[in-house]
């Protein structure tokens, strides 16, 4: 399933929305540490995407199967793809700095997260891990924990 998305900053709220009814339809609730996550990441990116562009973009959601039908261990997917050919580069910024760390959140917060050439432009893509039966822990399974600094705080991540 797939929104496209205009080339204007409210759409990343409107983009918000239509992953929450999403995921809600794949049988996530909204305050599942997945959803919280994945809606985080659906912000950063097609932030990313109509901030830096300013071309329309596309958002891509992979879900699992609902919930009860095999969903509990599955992996979501979330792709944004864009007009534009740049990479994507982490950047280093100060604790002062307004913007400059959302593939630094997306890094710290995905299972795993790449970008590739398609056609003229990018696909930005990042993917999160549903544990089975594990819903109090977030949706970081498997990567061993470690440390994601934002605004200058630095979060565990367990």
């Amino acid at each position: 399933m797939q929104l496209e998305v205009r080339p204007d900053p409210s759409e990343v709220g409107r983009a918000r929305r239509w992953a929450r009814s999403r995921l809600a339809g794949a049988g996530i609730q909204v305050d599942e540490p997945l959803a919280e996550t994945l809606v985080l990441l659906v912000s950063e990116l097609v932030t990313n995407a109509v901030v830096h562009t300013g071309c329309s973009a596309v958002l891509r959601l992979v879900l699992p199967v609902p919930v009860g039908e095999g969903a509990e261990g599955a992996t979501v997917r979330l792709e944004v793809d864009d007009a534009s050919d740049r990479a994507p580069v982490p950047r280093c910024v100060d604790g002062e700095a307004t913007g400059g760390r959302g593939l630094a959140l997306v890094d710290g917060l995905a299972d795993r997260w790449g970008w590739s050439r398609e056609g003229t432009g990018k696909r930005i893509w990042c993917e999160l891990d549903r544990c089975a039966g594990r819903e109090e822990v977030p949706p970081a399974c498997g990567r061993g924990g470690g440390t994601v600094t934002y605004e200058g705080f630095a979060f565990e991540v367990v």
